[in-house]
């Protein structure tokens, strides 16, 4: 509600000694709570703020409360996947839009000005993206580099090209990770590219409410592994709403050997198997998930496949 929403002085921005969180201290203060326990999240703030909420509090017992939000919304409500859901088809839209203008003597930049227009726009009569976080696209000899942007390099015969892309809607995302090839690709990546969807399908199969990441995680691994591959890092995360620190992330549980997170309904994770193997090769597939009351529903939904051109 409108009643809820604190508004505090421009006065505050822009100078050396003060800022927003001065107007929350106050407000606190305003309440009559700044001699009770007070929850914060110092991880996500800087040390300077930090400081001014124990001195200008220091009658209060603050307690570091970083994570507490983000593993309360790692259980998303109905609605929310629903919204996830949009977001998932934005994706797709933006995925196929790339397996159509990825050719020969195309700029690198210029693909991704179609891709962006497909996370956009979406498909049509469907919902559009509400925000925009740009296309990762690496193509040779970048491949082995993930998470950057695109050149102004020309696509040209035997390039590979890796992509990943995501679909939002109301600061909700959904990620995607898609490999493509001009022309037959080398064995080696058609190769780990059926050992990735192999530890993909194995994850699909095993989760469920109930299991561990760990269990998961395991399971994936030694998939990947039987087809002679290593994977080093972890295959996959929770994602859901958008932030500045992490972007899509959810820094809470992830698909590792380590973490003991018990799945939950409507969990949702970007189930993430993209690997870098050396500096100059890498193949990248993924899709984003939901953990269903029986086991998972794959909400990004293009075609599952290494796209050859």
């Amino acid at each position: 509600a409108r009643e809820k929403i604190i508004g505090y002085s421009e006065n505050l921005v822009g100078k050396a000694n003060t800022d927003g969180y001065d107007a929350v201290i106050d407000f606190l203060n305003n309440i009559g709570v700044a001699q009770r326990g007070i929850g914060l999240e110092q991880g996500n703030l800087m040390a300077p703020a930090v400081e001014k909420f124990k001195t200008r509090l220091s009658q209060a017992r603050i307690v570091d409360c970083t994570r507490a939000v983000d593993w309360i919304r790692g259980v998303k409500s109905d609605l929310e996947i629903a919204v996830m859901r949009e977001a998932a088809a934005l994706a797709d839209a933006a995925v196929m839009r790339a397996r159509e203008v990825i050719r020969p003597g195309v700029r690198e930049a210029d693909a991704a000005v179609e891709i962006m227009a497909a996370q956009v726009n979406g498909v049509k009569g469907g919902p559009a993206a509400t925000g925009l976080r740009p296309p990762l696209i690496s193509s040779t000899p970048r491949t082995g580099t993930p998470h950057i942007l695109w050149s102004e390099s020309i696509f040209c015969d035997g390039m590979q090209i890796n992509s990943e892309v995501s679909g939002n809607r109301h600061n909700y995302l959904a990620a995607l990770m898609r490999t493509f090839s001009i022309g037959a690709p080398a064995d080696r990546v058609r190769r780990l590219h059926d050992a990735q969807v192999a530890a993909i399908e194995t994850g699909l199969d095993l989760i469920r409410p109930g299991r561990t990441c760990s269990e998961v995680a395991h399971a994936m691994y030694s998939a990947i592994e039987r087809h002679g591959f290593p994977k080093e890092s972890r295959c996959g995360y929770s994602i859901g709403i958008e932030n500045q620190f992490t972007a899509w992330i959810e820094p809470t549980a992830s698909f590792g050997r380590e973490d003991m997170t018990v799945l939950k309904t409507n969990m949702t994770f970007h189930l993430m198997l993209g690997n870098w193997v050396d500096e100059e090769f890498g193949v990248t597939v993924s899709e984003t998930i939901r953990v269903t009351d029986t086991g998972v529903e794959a909400l990004t939904r293009a075609p599952r496949e290494l796209f050859v051109l």
